[in-house]
């Protein structure tokens, strides 16, 4: 199975060799992927050859390292769908009462007065160094994070209101309820979806595998004209979580 004079590289070759027995099932979620000792007898290789195949399995994310205990092969994740309807659904369950499920979630919150960045104080429409209500949330399904946000309100919007109380998340309904709560009623929402690799502080508090890309989500929420909030970033791992869009196209009308 391993051709020590092929064209492709010898840990190349053990990796693609490992990664078909994980995906076959013969090393199933969270089963412990055999040791380089055992590797190197089976497959007739050196342990750096060994070393860089885990590597690169680590590096996709299909195994996870342990010192002192081993690699295994990564449980298969939750994957929770994003869609662009999650806002009207949101708005509906603050109103009539109808559960949703990511309101089961828990939240770490830390909230905080700040001066506007010049990129949230473009965002809002204000000035820059305008203070702002920053919040960061961390949500959690159980023990596993889903979702890091770091978000932006005018603080003469929602001072001395529930929205500013980080004991209040996960409020449900999300931020479009807890606005509604004070008022103001969310009409429009922008959202800009990007990928990029994680950073450390993203790495820890997501739990994310070496070589996991997130999604980035940069959104602005509009009452009428004036932006109410802005989120930069609301991060999700890549390997947890869909993005599903609806466009509805009205047909164009035409004059004779």
């Amino acid at each position: 199975m391993i051709d020590p004079h092929g064209d492709r590289a010898v840990y190349r070759q053990l990796a693609d060799q490992l990664r078909a027995d994980i995906a076959s099932g013969e090393y199933g979620p969270g089963s412990l992927i055999p040791s380089e000792m055992t590797l190197m007898q089976r497959y007739g290789v050196a342990r750096n050859t060994v070393r860089l195949a885990m590597t690169m399995l680590r590096e996709e994310g299909l195994v996870v390292t342990h010192h002192g205990r081993g690699t295994y092969v990564r449980d298969a994740l939750p994957i929770r769908r994003v869609a662009s309807s999650r806002y009207r659904q949101a708005l509906d369950a603050a109103t009539t009462g109808a559960p949703l499920d990511w309101a089961e979630y828990r939240a770490e919150s830390s909230f905080q007065e700040v001066p506007a960045t010049d990129q949230v104080a473009g965002l809002l429409g204000i000035d820059t160094d305008t203070s702002v209500l920053e919040r960061r949330i961390l949500f959690l399904d159980g023990n596993l994070p889903q979702q890091l946000s770091m978000s932006y309100l005018p603080l003469d919007l929602v001072a001395g209101t529930p929205v500013a109380d980080p004991r209040n998340e996960p409020w449900v309904g999300g931020t479009v309820a807890a606005l509604a709560s004070i008022g103001v009623t969310v009409t429009r929402v922008d959202e800009l979806v990007r990928a990029r690799m994680p950073r450390p502080e993203e790495t820890r508090a997501l739990s994310v595998a070496v070589g996991t890309p997130m999604l980035t989500i940069t959104r602005t929420m509009f009452a009428g004209d004036r932006a109410v909030e802005t989120a930069v970033d609301i991060v999700v791992p890549g390997d947890r979580a869909e993005l599903e869009y609806r466009i509805d196209l009205a047909p164009v009308a035409t004059t004779e």
